[in-house]
């Protein structure tokens, strides 16, 4: 295991040169029209896919984030190429990106972790997973001086989501902490029906019943891959008080290629705490 986690998917999911990476955020961010979203933002939920399919939806949800500052950022994925029973939080010092170094809050990674069945500290799920890493270029260029906790799910079950989503209430309460779960939407589905599967996810983020939406993943009635991050942070964050949630945006990769034949699909969502 190495103390600094290298970057996997530079130069693949997005540019791997500085500048050229620079100007992609900054040219998404600039595109997303101005927000009228009041309240402090508690939590997000935003895509992973490659920046060219995404990144115009990740985009509404960190300009929301541009200006601000918070103490540690938790961000939750998915694991896509390793499958283990539980939850690993990353043990090293921080991931690296183009942009340099996000330095992990290795205090909050402890209390997260420690004495929790099912979350271990391991770069299992961490060393060639982009869920959590595509997420870093867009923090770092809004938030540079943030510290983050790498989570990955390796088993996305009822029983794995309610132990994250206690341990990060819990841990989190009375802290300046966001949590990001990082998830797409349905995959490989034809346009129409794509949209109708991932209009169900959108309404019960709307309505933030994280229960519901679980209930839903498990008899595979709808689709996320990242369905637990979702549904730990959603849990969560109503827990600490992001008890209001707004859709951002969601499209599919149909609406950016243009091909409907089989589609992904993304969303951005924020969940608020009220003045």
């Amino acid at each position: 295991m190495e103390a600094k986690r290298k970057a996997a998917v530079a130069g693949y999911f997005y540019p791997d040169n500085p500048r050229e990476l620079e100007h992609e955020i900054e040219r998404l961010i600039e595109r997303v029209p101005g927000n009228r979203i009041e309240g402090t933002v508690k939590a997000l939920i935003s895509p992973h896919a490659g920046y060219m399919y995404s990144g115009f939806t990740a985009a509404h949800a960190y300009k929301l984030l541009k200006g601000k500052t918070v103490d540690t950022v938790i961000v939750v994925g998915p694991s896509h190429r390793e499958y283990f029973d539980g939850i690993s939080v990353y043990p090293g010092e921080a991931y690296m990106t183009p942009f340099g170094e996000v330095k992990i809050d290795s205090d909050l990674r402890k209390a997260i972790s420690q004495n929790v069945r099912g979350i271990l500290l391991s770069d299992i799920g961490h060393r060639l997973e982009h869920s959590v890493e595509v997420q870093l270029p867009f923090l770092q260029y809004v938030m540079p001086k943030t510290k983050f906790v790498p989570v990955v799910m390796g088993d996305q079950r009822r029983r794995h989501c309610h132990v994250l989503a206690e341990a990060l209430a819990k841990t989190c309460a009375g802290g300046d902490i966001l949590l990001i779960a990082s998830s797409d939407l349905s995959h490989y589905h034809p346009y129409d029906e794509a949209k109708k599967l991932d209009r169900q996810v959108i309404e019960m983020v709307e309505s933030g019943d994280a229960e519901k939406l679980l209930r839903k993943l498990e008899t595979n009635d709808v689709e996320a891959c990242g369905g637990g991050p979702m549904v730990a942070v959603m849990t969560a964050s109503a827990a600490l008080g992001g008890t209001t949630p707004a859709i951002l945006h969601h499209c599919n990769s149909g609406d950016v290629t243009g091909n409907r034949d089989t589609v992904v699909g993304y969303l951005s969502a924020a969940f608020l705490q009220g003045h």
